[in-house]
């Protein structure tokens, strides 16, 4: 939720944000008008709630017709102020329903636009030159032929069972993804996560606390019978927590890193990455989450992105990392670091992780606050960062892969995999 008093004290700092998503600025001036609204009733209502209280103990000292005239005015002040009451109530309603249609407000330097208007920070490593290595005459192969070829991924047979954008991870495919994860798990645990195997469904107000259901609830699974929705990530859970807790923060930032699985239903993506396991509606994810100071927001947003580079570099993939823009952020965040790496089937970058400081939005709308030194409370800030994910293979088979099919294993990777070196085709 945004903060009422920026909205009070800077509204043109809001709407500028607005605009720059794309989102509507004058929405602001709404929520301060019914704010206002509100609060003038509660200032008529408290006048007259005292008048009230007076009159009660003028009315124990009359008698004759003037206790029969302050009982009338009695009768009169109780019906005003249940009026009162009831339009503070209903203006209180509209500002809070208004501002949870407010994004959060974006950071000094995200670029303007959308989804194509990202700025582009920094480029590591460079893809392969297949040709120079091979020949002119080698053929890279996408990620689910190699997979096929390997009997690590079957798109065949998860359609048949579960129907479009859903497969099985067998015999080296699902080693290669426990690989990568529990590096992921075993990069955390050093940077002082806490592991977490997170519940995957969760009730509305969690949900709609973490932002998520708003311009894209579409694309969320909704269970109907039990009033429960699956998680598109583990941040929703992780975020939800600590809700409605006071945390001391006084030994710095409270992280965890879920384990779960995760679901989309990917509305609006017909005919966008249709074949192997880019764009699906299953897959599993290690997701860094933290709880800091709004101070330390912006350090603590650089130093998850720098673990995902880190876990990049220990795939050994090629990669650029982007400042998204405003229009593409989503609204809990006030700014977000994607870090694409190259896919040479198609010759172009391809997300795999995403850092994103959410400041102060998600803890408001789910009462996670801070006790500071002084001994009061105030919002927490929320981060969070992919460390890993299943869309990784498909990075992995396509950079790493050899002439006759076979695809070598990241030096990184190999503990995690018996010491083994190349994955060999299935003949």
């Amino acid at each position: 939720m945004i903060d009422l008093r920026l909205l009070r004290e800077d509204p043109d700092v809001v709407r500028a944000s607005q605009a720059a998503r794309g989102d509507d600025p004058h929405l602001v001036d709404q929520v301060l008008d019914a704010d206002a609204r509100r609060r003038s009733a509660l200032t008529e209502f408290e006048t007259l709630r005292a008048e009230q209280k007076n009159l009660g103990k003028q009315v124990a000292q009359a008698s004759g017709d003037d206790k029969q005239a302050l009982l009338a005015r009695g009768k009169q002040l109780a019906e005003q102020v249940k009026a009162l009451q009831s339009d503070a109530d209903a203006a209180d309603q509209l500002a809070t329903e208004l501002s949870r249609r407010i994004s959060n407000v974006v950071e000094e330097g995200v670029p303007a636009g959308g989804e194509n208007d990202y700025v582009v920070l920094k480029h590591v490593g460079e893809g392969r030159d297949f040709t120079a290595e091979y020949g002119t005459d080698f053929v890279v192969q996408d990620h689910l032929s190699l997979g096929e070829g390997l009997q690590a991924i079957d798109t065949v047979r998860g359609a048949k069972v579960s129907g479009a954008r859903f497969y099985y991870l067998t015999g080296i495919g699902a080693r290669l993804e426990l690989a990568l994860l529990n590096a992921a798990v075993d990069k955390a645990l050093a940077a002082g996560f806490t592991p977490v195997i997170t519940p995957t469904l969760v009730k509305p107000e969690i949900m709609a606390g973490t932002g998520f259901l708003g311009a894209h609830a579409d694309e969320i699974y909704r269970l109907e019978a039990d009033d429960l929705y699956l998680v598109g990530t583990s941040e929703v859970a992780l975020a939800g927590y600590h809700s409605g807790e006071i945390l001391d923060l006084s030994q710095g930032p409270k992280r965890y890193a879920g384990w779960s699985a995760c679901y989309r239903r990917e509305a609006g993506s017909y005919g966008k990455d249709t074949r192997g396991i880019i764009r699906v509606h299953q897959f599993h994810k290690v997701e860094a989450f933290s709880y800091t100071t709004i101070e330390d927001a912006a350090d603590e947003h650089r130093r998850i992105l720098a673990w995902e580079e880190e876990m990049l570099a220990l795939a050994e993939l090629p990669y650029r990392v982007i400042d998204t823009a405003a229009g593409d952020l989503g609204s809990s965040a006030a700014r977000k670091f994607d870090c694409e790496a190259w896919l040479p089937s198609q010759q172009r970058f391809l997300e795999l992780t995403s850092t994103s400081n959410c400041t102060t939005f998600q803890a408001r709308r789910l009462g996670v606050r801070e006790r500071t030194a002084d001994g009061s409370v105030r919002p927490v800030a929320t981060l969070n960062g992919t460390l890993a994910t299943t869309r990784w293979l498909v990075a992995l088979l396509e950079n790493h892969q050899l002439a006759d099919g076979s695809v070598r294993v990241p030096v990184g990777l190999r503990p995690y995999l018996g010491g083994l070196e190349v994955l060999e085709p299935v003949r």
